[in-house]
């Protein structure tokens, strides 16, 4: 069983679902067509701790809500978890199989492959045509992560509340092992999406390779290394164009790579990449904003890391305040891209969008 730190790292991470009074951005949520019909009052709904298999979560009881996110959240994330776990086996030589494991089954929120199996089934497909891309893009995350603590990168020893892969592996292994999990993911959304169109496939692989490459997080990474420590004229569209490329673009693949596995229309594909574009940039403007107001212990990781380096934020550009103004501006633009979508189905992207405004962690 995993320690009560993780347990109450997912309590906080879903503090949505417990404000004393609903603030105006659940109110919000609470309004969305799929919860116009129920009949349970906001002042039922509780909360428990509870630990399945790799994962601890919170569940939200409501026995009238057509949608339970919390259950999602265990259901989807136990779900990859396993996949991922099936993926990547120890072989020879088991060094390298152990290191890409260790960052790779370490937790984590999967809040990638949860974007790209909802975005999936709001299209109309099945899971089934979006699992194998699902952990792709949760490998190639888990690779920027890796490389991302490297001491010639971001120099971090603490990731999800554990030592980083290079103070556990050295750092020939950590670079070795970020390296396999980009490779193997190509190899994995190639062999086993089974059920999809081809050119559907070649498409998916496109897309993710543009996204991670010198248009998408990498580019972002660069403008990001030049800027830390030289940033005194760093404004908001240098700052953006680092956060749509280093932290949105893996995000909006993985949502497009779900629409178009799931056989979703030109439309929808890109209604899509417009919500995701928006959410990821919000996930990095709370990212920021947590970094000034959490501690360590909360984070999982080094609380207080851009200030230290002295890297430019959206707390430092528009103070703390303004920031979560634009936060909140960048989730309700994200949810309307989903208004012409079926409810039901969309309502796990909206409520992964409400998760990301309100997250903790």
């Amino acid at each position: 069983m995993r320690s009560m730190n993780l347990v109450d790292s997912w309590i906080q991470n879903l503090s949505i679902f417990k404000q004393p009074s609903p603030s105006k951005s659940f109110t919000t949520f609470i309004r969305h067509p799929i919860f116009l019909n129920s009949r349970t009052a906001l002042s039922s709904f509780s909360v428990s701790a509870i630990v399945t298999g790799e994962e601890a979560t919170i569940l939200t009881r409501n026995e009238d809500s057509p949608f339970n996110f919390n259950a999602y959240v265990v259901e989807k994330a136990n779900f990859v978890h396993k996949a991922l776990d099936e993926a990547v086996s120890v072989k020879n030589p088991p060094m390298i199989h152990d290191a890409m494991r260790y960052s790779l089954l370490a937790g984590g929120k999967r809040v990638r492959p949860m974007l790209c199996i909802a975005a999936c089934e709001v299209v109309g497909g099945h899971q089934s045509a979006s699992i194998p891309a699902a952990c792709a893009v949760e490998m190639i995350h888990t690779m920027s992560l890796i490389h991302d603590d490297l001491p010639c990168m971001d120099n971090d020893d603490l990731r999800r509340g554990k030592p980083t892969n290079h103070k556990v592996f050295g750092e020939d292994v950590a670079v070795l092992a970020g390296d396999a999990l980009l490779a193997f993911a190509f190899e994995f959304i190639a062999t086993a999406t089974s059920g999809v169109a081809p050119d559907r496939v070649l498409a998916a692989v496109g897309e993710l390779a543009k996204a991670i490459g010198t248009e998408g997080l990498v580019a972002g990474q660069v403008v990001d290394l030049s800027c830390t420590g030289n940033n005194a004229n760093v404004g908001l569209d240098t700052l953006e164009f680092i956060h749509v490329h280093k932290t949105a673009a893996l995000l909006e693949a993985s949502v497009v790579l779900g629409a178009i596995l799931g056989g979703g229309s030109k439309e929808e594909v890109e209604k899509l990449r417009t919500f995701a574009r928006k959410i990821g940039l919000l996930f990095q403007v709370v990212d920021d904003i947590l970094d000034v107001t959490k501690s360590s212990e909360e984070l999982g990781k080094t609380a207080g890391k851009d200030l230290a380096v002295d890297k430019t934020t959206y707390p430092k550009l528009l103070g703390l305040e303004k920031a979560r103004e634009f936060a909140e501006k960048l989730k309700e633009e994200a949810k309307e891209q989903l208004m012409d979508f079926d409810p039901r189905k969309a309502a796990p992207l909206v409520a992964l969008a409400d998760y990301i405004a309100h997250r903790e962690n």
